[in-house]
């Protein structure tokens, strides 16, 4: 894929403002589509909403809540990782039965970018994994060190998401030299590609691939 250089507007994160200002922040306000690609799948803890006894306790939970609540709101979630999620991740799973349904999984030997795309208009692109210690969920002295962008230019959020999507709907699985190795390889799945989205003043504008 070629991208013509230009000048985009782009913010180095890095550390708990990932965490603080996409996790805590964006993701939780999604309103059309959420969709993550990291190599690693782990769980990954947020406070307890605001108003339950957990959050008066100082408690925190898995971030599959804020997930399943966006899933219940219709949003379209979608998570692109390359090994099978650790065991505390897929335990939490497999407690959430509605989320488990309506969460879209898929797994790629080859995945080893890392990105979060927020109602095709929010961009996270950087080193983190979905991981607490990769977001910056964890301690100072526990935190990966790790360096991001976000942004907001619709040139760099296409690419990205036809990037994303070119993997998901598996265009690129009949040559990979893995495929032998893949669990499950993307272009044998059955679900059809959904529109991608971007929110402007207008309100949700859906935008199919060519």
């Amino acid at each position: 894929m070629t991208i013509a250089t230009r000048r985009a507007d782009v913010r180095l994160v890095t550390g708990a403002e990932v965490y603080d200002e996409v996790v805590l922040g964006a993701l939780p306000a999604a309103r059309v589509s959420v969709w993550i690609a990291t190599a690693n799948l782990k769980e990954l803890r947020v406070p307890a909403q605001v108003g339950t006894r957990a959050r008066a306790r100082g408690q925190y939970v898995s971030v599959l809540d804020t997930l399943a609540d966006l899933t219940d709101r219709g949003v379209d979630v979608r998570i692109l990782h390359a090994r099978a999620p650790s065991r505390p991740f897929a335990a939490a799973l497999g407690r959430r039965g509605r989320l488990k349904k309506a969460l879209a999984l898929r797994e790629c030997p080859r995945v080893h970018l890392k990105t979060l795309t927020i109602d095709g208009r929010l961009l996270y692109l950087g080193s983190a994994n979905f991981t607490g210690a990769g977001l910056g969920a964890r301690a100072d002295s526990r935190r990966n060190f790790e360096l991001g962008i976000l942004t907001e230019d619709e040139h760099l959020l296409d690419a990205t998401q036809a990037h994303f999507d070119a993997i998901w709907a598996g265009s690129q699985c009949a040559g990979c030299k893995l495929r032998a190795l893949c669990p499950k390889p993307i272009d044998t799945l059955a679900p059809p590609r959904a529109p991608k989205v971007r929110l402007d003043a207008a309100g949700p504008r859906a935008r199919r691939s060519a």
